[in-house]
Order: C-alpha cells, then sequence, then structure tokens
C-alpha cells in the first residue's frame, strides 16, 4: 500500500502561498520519507484537477492514503468528491489539511502532524 502527498497551490499566484517554498515544502516531505509519492498541481479545483484526481485515483486500490495540502479540507472533500466517485476511490483514504498563509517550516510542520496522525 502506498501514501501520496499531493500539494495544490491555488495556481501559484494566490496571496496565501506567498510565505512558502512550495518545492522546499515537497523535498521537507520527500526527504523524511514518509509518503511514498508527492505531486505539485496548480488547482486541484479546476476541471483538468479533477482529471489529475481521477486519473490518479481510478481503480487504483494501492494507494492507501491520499494526502492533500492546500486548501480547508472540507472544502476539499466537497470538490474532490465528483473525481473520487468517478475513479471509484474511496474517499475515506483521502486527508486533508489547509495550508494557506503558512511560511515553508509551517506548512511542512502541518503536513508532518496530519500524516502522524491519520
Amino acid at each position: 500500500m502506498k501514501k501520496g502527498l499531493l500539494l495544490c497551490v491555488c495556481q501559484g499566484t494566490c496571496p496565501s502561498f506567498q510565505k512558502m517554498n512550495i518545492f522546499e515544502v515537497g523535498n521537507a516531505i520527500r526527504r523524511e520519507g514518509i509518503v511514498d509519492f508527492i505531486a505539485i498541481h496548480p488547482q486541484l479545483c479546476a476541471d483538468d484537477g479533477d482529471v489529475f484526481l481521477s486519473t490518479l485515483t481510478q481503480n487504483n486500490r494501492e494507494i492507501d492514503k491520499l494526502y492533500v495540502a492546500g486548501c480547508a479540507p472540507i472544502m476539499q472533500q466537497k470538490m474532490f468528491r465528483d473525481a473520487f466517485e468517478r475513479a471509484k476511490f474511496d474517499k475515506t483514504k483521502h486527508f486533508g489539511v489547509d495550508i494557506r498563509n503558512m511560511s515553508t517550516e509551517e506548512a511542512v510542520n502541518a503536513i508532518k502532524k496530519l500524516i502522524e496522525e491519520n
């Protein structure tokens, strides 16, 4: 079983992501070896984000946990529901964390805490 982390950056232009280096966030988590894969997507809530999520998770029984760092977890659940349903991905395997308005270090710590707790 695999654990993955998706980083969503609201197009990379949203002011709420300006205090962090999203690449360093991903690298810090990668170096810790606490997930099996990491991907960055510019806007998972857009139509192409749905395609990305559906493609990644479609009939994928190897993904045990999918962590998504971006906006509020409750918003993620609502926005990703259709993509997960189309892909027949168990939505209980999705865990979200809000990293908006955080520094690089704060985002890394929030993601690590999410992973440790789930």
